[in-house]
C-alpha cells in the first residue's frame, strides 16, 4: 500500500472527525487499521475529536534521556467521583491528596549494628551481604556482620528485606 497525498489528506480528515482507525482503514480501502495507527503516530496528528466534540491533546514525544522525578509540588488534585443520592446519580469534584505524609517512628528498641566494611571478594556465606552506598563510589560496601545459615543477611537486614505484607500495605 502506498500513502500518496490525497489518502494522507483524506486520513487527517477521517481522523480530526474522530473516526476509529478501523473505519479510517475501511473508508481508504487497502489498509489495515495497525497502518492507518502508523501513519497516525508518524505524522503526529492531535487526539481524535470525541463524540463530545472535545479533542484531546496530542502525547508529548518521549525522549530517552534521563528520567523525571516525581513533582511533588503538585500535592492536590480534583477528581470526578460519582455518588448515587436514592435513585439519582451525582457527579461531584472532591479534592484528592496525591503525596501522603507518612510519620515514620522507629521502634525504641532497634539497634542498627556497626557494619563491618567488607569488599565484595572478602563475603563469605556466614556474613550480612546488604549493600551499603553507591555501587560507583569509592566508600562502597557490604554490612558484613554474622548472618545465621538461612540467610544472606544479618538479622536487622532481614527484618529490613523480608517485611510482612500487612506492614507494608500500611506503610504505602
Amino acid at each position: 500500500m502506498n500513502w500518496t497525498d490525497e489518502r494522507v489528506e483524506k486520513l487527517k480528515k477521517l481522523w480530526s472527525e474522530g473516526l476509529s482507525a478501523s473505519q479510517i482503514a475501511a473508508q481508504l480501502g487497502g489498509v489495515s487499521r495497525n497502518a492507518v495507527i502508523g501513519k497516525v503516530h508518524r505524522l503526529s496528528l492531535p487526539g481524535r475529536a470525541k463524540a463530545g466534540g472535545t479533542t484531546t491533546a496530542a502525547r508529548p514525544k518521549r525522549t530517552t534521556s534521563a528520567p523525571r522525578a516525581p513533582n511533588y509540588a503538585a500535592r492536590v488534585a480534583t477528581r470526578t467521583v460519582t455518588r448515587t443520592a436514592g435513585a439519582t446519580v451525582l457527579k461531584e469534584e472532591v479534592e484528592v491528596d496525591l503525596v501522603a505524609d507518612q510519620d515514620i517512628e522507629l521502634a525504641p528498641n532497634v539497634v542498627i549494628p556497626m557494619s563491618r566494611r567488607l569488599g565484595l571478594t572478602e563475603l563469605t556465606e556466614r556474613t550480612c551481604k546488604w549493600p551499603i552506598g553507591d555501587p560507583l563510589k569509592e566508600e562502597f560496601h557490604f554490612c558484613g556482620n554474622d548472618s545465621p545459615e538461612s540467610s544472606p543477611y544479618c538479622s536487622y537486614h532481614t527484618r529490613l528485606a523480608y517485611q510482612p505484607s500487612a506492614e507494608r500495605r500500611r506503610m504505602r
